[in-house]
């Protein structure tokens, strides 16, 4: 099948260098959506790190306890690869997870892809439209893919011409996409992230003409051209103080690429460098040096997975809300209440919710996402007590309900997640985290007191109606 679609690919594209443009770039878009690879199906889905290791500047520390309180944040990754709605970068990598068809080239494969820069014109992008959306979802803090693996940037990079503000978008008075984007999440109060990619393969001091490309590591010998690497090294550091003191405050540098590192064939690009010069422009930021255990990966990031138990330092989940980190035109959506679970399991572990959205190529969040959100968003203005600013207690989970507790520990939450098939229920029950004499059994949402029986190590509450949606209860004294 797709060695038909991909015959059927090339003539499309002979057919464009013969100016029959207009149909055939719209059946290529069709066939790279039947294409496009998901992100389930990818080689690499990220695992935490073996280990933690704290941070000691106290500024890093504040900002990192301030970033636990706000459990529910949002990924955006928008780029070249929106347009087509294919997976991120990930298809221009020689690896054996990659499907392509014998009848095209790899290089008449990347020279399409990298054209694609002449195509992502997003006439409708409102950063404004997105920071509402995220806001009413109940989320407090984001991360924008200022550049992925492809080396595409989304700002108005001095370092490179492959840039979105250098191309098909060049003319427009939004061109410099970061500016807008952290201004206008910055505008409702979010906590700023940036996501940047280690590796760059469209440049040439990574992927190297002179060499075949293998994989997704550097594909020259470093220690036999130290000083090509150190070029690398220069244009990475250069591109991460342009985002870093031209676009105004950022909390968080989230690192993408984790093969890149000194004890994988000599990929030292400098991270205590990179660290000290990125604290010195945005004093207390947090780096995320993903998957590299140390002083440089101040929170963990599992991706696509939550951990199966209970951790006690900083992490977060990284997990889509389609099944794919960018936009893709059919995406099979994960439901309000499937993110619900999701959120409620990371919470009660100990960690936070970063939540994959992928804008158009026309610039704005889809309807079918907003809906969703706003859903989220609701249940969380009403049972956000019971997530925001909450620690773990040791009994975290029975059955369908998850627990976690105030900071001055006076308030526990008791956390109710039907199953997906689930029947409504009129009482729910749970062992351990039992109420004490003297305390109240509470609707979050409303306040109201429900009737509790305790017997042994059980404890059974009546709720008001039969439901079979999430909700929180409260158990404390008032």
């Amino acid at each position: 099948m797709l060695g038909r679609l991909f015959s059927f690919l090339y003539f499309c594209t002979k057919e464009v260098e013969m100016n029959k443009t207009k149909y055939c770039i719209a059946m290529i878009m069709a066939v790279f959506s039947v294409f496009a690879v998901r992100a389930q199906d990818k080689g690499d889905i990220v695992d935490q790190s073996d280990g933690y290791v704290w941070p000691v500047e106290q500024e890093v520390l504040d900002k990192l306890h301030q970033w636990q309180d706000l459990k529910f944040g949002v990924l955006l990754h928008w780029g070249i690869y929106s347009v087509p709605g294919i997976v991120e970068s990930w298809s221009i990598c020689d690896e054996n997870w990659i499907r392509r068809d014998t009848t095209m080239t790899y290089q008449q494969y990347m020279d399409w892809y990298f054209s694609l820069a002449d195509q992502l014109r997003p006439t409708q992008f409102d950063a404004s439209q997105w920071a509402a959306v995220c806001r009413d979802a109940g989320m407090r803090y984001m991360v924008f893919t200022t550049k992925h693996h492809d080396g595409f940037c989304m700002w108005d990079s001095h370092e490179t011409d492959f840039t979105i503000a250098r191309h098909a978008f060049r003319d427009d008075s939004r061109r410099d996409v970061l500016r807008f984007v952290l201004d206008a999440f910055r505008k409702e109060q979010f906590m700023i992230g940036t996501y940047f990619s280690k590796p760059d393969w469209h440049s040439q001091y990574y992927w190297w003409d002179v060499y075949a490309k293998k994989g997704r590591n550097v594909n020259y010998p470093v220690d036999q051209y130290p000083w090509r690497w150190q070029q690398f090294r220069q244009f990475t550091h250069r591109q991460l103080r342009e985002i870093l003191s031209g676009y105004g405050s950022v909390d968080i540098l989230w690192l993408d690429g984790g093969w890149v590192y000194p004890e994988n064939r000599g990929q030292d690009i400098g991270m205590p460098e990179i660290a000290a010069m990125g604290r010195s422009l945005q004093p207390g930021l947090l780096v995320v040096d993903r998957t590299i255990q140390g002083l440089y990966e101040n929170y963990q990031t599992p991706e696509q997975a939550i951990p199966d138990r209970q951790l006690d330092h900083p992490w977060e989940s990284c997990i889509t809300l389609s099944d794919d980190w960018g936009y893709v035109p059919h995406p099979r959506w994960k439901s309000a209440q499937q993110v619900i679970a999701r959120l409620v399991e990371i919470v009660a572990k100990g960690g936070n919710l970063l939540l994959g959205v992928g804008p158009t190529p026309e610039g704005l969040i889809q309807p079918e996402a907003v809906s969703r959100l706003q859903e989220i968003g609701q249940w969380l203005r009403q049972n956000g007590r019971a997530i925001y600013g909450t620690v773990t207690t040791p009994v975290y989970h029975d059955g369908n309900v998850w627990f976690t507790r105030s900071k001055d520990s006076r308030t526990l939450f008791a956390i109710y997640v039907p199953g997906e098939d689930a029947q409504p229920v009129t009482t729910i029950s749970w062992h351990g985290n039992l109420p004490q004499k003297g305390q109240t059994v509470r609707l979050t949402a409303t306040g109201k007191k429900l009737r509790h029986t305790v017997s042994g190590d059980c404890v059974e509450v009546q709720l008001p109606a039969p439901t079979s949606e999430p909700f929180a209860l409260e158990i404390g004294r008032r």
